[in-house]
């Protein structure tokens, strides 16, 4: 049996998917909602549709004291962090809790299936490409949600106060250590324009540079990345590379000038795709 984490910020009109992609599977325990600084009615719709969960009300917006909080109501490992805007596919917590049953992974997810179909060309072919890179693919990357084990969980005491919890998560384990379970899928609609598209990576880019000045990782990954985008610019993929470096280039770029001011942060969201 399993316990799921599921953080909450304004998800009223996408929290409903999320829920019943997770009531009816096999190996649900406890499932606990972290509603966090909501303005809108996401706890309303928790306590009165799905009343078999712990719904928490938590007055900070903040994902990382939202998941530190519902810890404390886990009754079983391992936990699965699942966020508000995804959906879980069939079978998939007890496929995950079988294949973590011998100890390994630690640290697991189920593989990302992103829907690019109401996307621009231009946010596709980003996805095109970067969804082929290694980094991407080698596991518990892209999915927005992870499971750690109750070993795993023993690597760090509490979420630190950071921007990118599921990279730091990850920089905790080493590559043997961590996985995407075959035969689960987690389904993340991918945002409709360019501009929710850069919002969103530049948090990424900017948790990450958070981590790095921090020293919060433990474990560190080399990114091959110039030679592979070399090759892929020769390719078929040519024209995808080409779209991917523009706006990765811009990313860095928006990322660097916004670290300057990380203490006045406003979490920036993708509203398109809701």
């Amino acid at each position: 049996m399993a316990s799921v984490i599921v953080p909450a910020h304004n998800e009223a009109s996408v929290i409903r998917h999320c829920l019943d992609s997770l009531s009816a599977q096999a190996g649900l325990d406890t499932l606990i909602v972290a509603c966090n600084g909501c303005t809108d009615n996401t706890a309303e719709i928790v306590r009165n549709e799905y009343p078999h969960a712990i719904c928490l009300d938590i007055a900070k917006p903040s994902k990382v004291n939202a998941l530190n909080e519902a810890e404390k109501h886990v009754t079983s490992w391992p936990v699965f962090y699942i966020d508000a805007d995804t959906r879980l596919s069939p079978h998939a917590i007890q496929t995950i809790i079988t294949a973590m049953a011998s100890g390994s992974p630690l640290l697991a997810a189920p593989e990302p299936v992103i829907d690019t179909s109401q996307s621009s060309w231009v946010v596709q072919q980003y996805y095109r490409l970067w969804l082929q890179l290694p980094y991407i693919r080698e596991g518990v990357v892209a999915t927005c949600s992870y499971v750690i084990s109750q070993a795993g969980r023993e690597r760090f005491q509490q979420f630190p106060d950071i921007i990118n919890d599921d990279g730091f998560v990850r920089c905790q384990f080493d590559a043997q250590e961590r996985h995407n379970i075959a035969g689960t899928q987690i389904f993340i609609n991918a945002p409709r324009n360019l501009s929710s598209l850069i919002k969103i990576k530049t948090r990424a880019r900017l948790g990450n540079m958070q981590l790095a000045a921090a020293q919060l990782c433990t474990k560190t990954d080399k990114k091959a990345y110039s030679s592979i985008l070399l090759d892929k610019l020769m390719s078929r993929d040519a024209v995808a590379t080409v779209v991917y470096l523009l706006i990765a280039s811009f990313i860095r770029w928006r990322a660097a000038r916004q670290y300057h001011h990380l203490q006045t942060y406003t979490w920036e969201k993708d509203q398109s795709s809701r």
